[in-house]
C-alpha cells in the first residue's frame, strides 16, 4: 500500500512539473509577443506623418515584429515539441521500470515458492524413509515423488542460468545436426513415465533433422509440455506432435486446459510474466519458462504461437 501511494505521489509531481513547465512556456511566448507588440507602437508612434518615406519605415517596423513574432512561434514550438518527446520518452521509461521491478518482485516471490516446496516434499519424504520401514511400493513411490521435485529444483536452476547467459550473450549456442524425432520422442517417452496419470498421445513422424543445440531444444520442449502439463486437468490428455510442412518442421504441444485469453496470448512470452497474483495463482512456474522458449526459438530461426485448442485448452507450435 505504502508502495502504491509512493508511486501516485511521482505520478502526481511528474505530471505536475510536466504541466507548470509548458504553462510557464506559454506565458513567455505571450509576455515576449505583448512586448514585441509595444515596441513596434512605439516606434509606430515616434515616426513623423509629414516624412516621405513614412510608408515605407512603417512597413519595416511592421515586418521586423512579423520576424520576431515567427521566431517567438518557432523557437515556443520547438521547446514544446522538445519537452513533449522528452516527457513521453521519461514516462515510459518511468513505467516500463516499475513494470520490471515489479516482475522482478513476483519473480523473487514465484522462485522463493519454487524452492521451498520441493525442497521440503523431498526432505519430508527423506525422512519418511529414514524413520519408517515401508513396503517396496511405498518406498518406490515417495522415491519418485523425491525425484521429481529435484528435476523441478534442476529445471529452475537451469532455466535461471540459461535464461542469464542468453540475456548476456554469454552462451555459446552449438549448430549439431539432430534426429529430431528420436530427441522428441525421448522425451515424450519420459515425460510418460514420470506422468503417468496423464493421457499422452505422440504423433512423431521420423526422420526428421535440424540443426541446434540440444540442450536449448530440451529445455524448449520440457517447458512447453510442463506448461501443459500445469494448465491441464489431471486425467486430460496432452498431444504432442511433429511433422513436416513444406520446408517446415512443426512442433505441436496441444492440451485440454482452460486455454489462454486473447490479452494474455501477447504477453505470456514476456520475461517474469503469469497469469494472476502470485499470492493467488495456484500453478507452479516463474514466469521464465515461455520467455526461454521464445529466445530459444528465435535463436534457432523459429518461431513460437500459441493458439486455441478445440473445445477447450491450448495449442503451442513451434514453426521450425
Amino acid at each position: 500500500m505504502k508502495k502504491i501511494t509512493q508511486v501516485k505521489f511521482v505520478v502526481f509531481v511528474y505530471w505536475f512539473l510536466l504541466i507548470y513547465i509548458i504553462v510557464a512556456l506559454v506565458y513567455w511566448f505571450i509576455a515576449l509577443e505583448q512586448q514585441n507588440m509595444q515596441m513596434m507602437n512605439y516606434k509606430m508612434q515616434e515616426l513623423k506623418h509629414d516624412d516621405i518615406h513614412l510608408i515605407e519605415k512603417a512597413e519595416r517596423i511592421t515586418s521586423k515584429a512579423n520576424r520576431k513574432t515567427a521566431q517567438y512561434v518557432g523557437e515556443g514550438s520547438t521547446f514544446l515539441l522538445l519537452i513533449i518527446i522528452g516527457a513521453v520518452f521519461l514516462y515510459r521509461a518511468v513505467r516500463r521500470q516499475f513494470r520490471m521491478q515489479q516482475q522482478q518482485q513476483n519473480f523473487m516471490m514465484a522462485v522463493t515458492h519454487e524452492l521451498k516446496t520441493p525442497i521440503a516434499v523431498a526432505k519430508l519424504n527423506l525422512e519418511t524413509l529414514q524413520r519408517y520401514n515401508l513396503d517396496e511400493e511405498k518406498r518406490k513411490k515417495m522415491i519418485s515423488s523425491a525425484l521429481q521435485e529435484t528435476n523441478r529444483l534442476n529445471t529452475l536452476a537451469s532455466n535461471i542460468l540459461v535464461s542469464s547467459q542468453l540475456d548476456g550473450g554469454n552462451y555459446n549456442l552449438a549448430k549439431e545436426e539432430i534426429d529430431f524425432s528420436v530427441f522428441l520422442q525421448n522425451i515424450a517417452n519420459d515425460y510418460q513415465n514420470r506422468f503417468p496419470e496423464k493421457k499422452w498421445q505422440s504423433d512423431i513422424h521420423t526422420d526428421i533433422f535440424i540443426k541446434g543445440d540440444e540442450l536449448l531444444l530440451q529445455m524448449l520442449i520440457n517447458n512447453i509440455i510442463e506448461n501443459a502439463i500445469k494448465y491441464s486437468p489431471k486425467n486430460s490428455l496432452i498431444v504432442i506432435e511433429l511433422k513436416k510442412e513444406g520446408n517446415h518442421i512443426l512442433l505441436k504441444v496441444k492440451d485440454e486446459g482452460f486455454g489462454i485469453s486473447n490479452d494474455e496470448k501477447k504477453k505470456i512470452f514476456e520475461k517474469f510474466y503469469r497469469v494472476g497474483n502470485e499470492s493467488t495463482r495456484t500453478a507452479q512456474g516463474t514466469g521464465l519458462g515461455l520467455y526461454l522458449c521464445r529466445k530459444i526459438a528465435k535463436d534457432h530461426s523459429a518461431q513460437i504461437i500459441v493458439t486455441d485448442n478445440s473445445p477447450t485448452g491450448s495449442i503451442f507450435t513451434v514453426r521450425f
